[in-house]
């Protein structure tokens, strides 16, 4: 197993619950054929530059082991998920 570290930012407009909802939905699914080792929330940041009329959005930076084969997935789910605005897999 390899290990990675992902940052997504998330829309700043998503409540709470919503935001743990998806630190857990992300989690899950990265404990499902892997191990998060830490999850960070960073909070709302100013963005570098606008995304979809979005000046600013919640970081959150997940540092966890998996295979390879997991990192497919895990990008799928990030794409289908509205509230992502912006994510990154990088190995460590």
């Amino acid at each position: 197993m390899n290990k990675y570290e992902s940052v997504v930012i998330i829309n700043p407009n998503v409540e709470e619950n919503g935001l743990k909802a998806l630190i857990e939905r992300f989690s899950a699914l990265i404990n499902t054929d892997g191990k998060v080792e830490q999850v960070n929330e960073l909070g709302k940041k100013k963005l570098a530059y606008e995304i979809n009329k979005n000046k600013e959005g919640y970081y959150i930076v997940f540092e966890f082991e998996a295979k390879p084969s997991l990192i497919a997935e895990l990008e799928r789910n990030y794409r289908i998920t509205d509230e992502v605005i912006k994510f990154i897999v990088v190995k460590k």
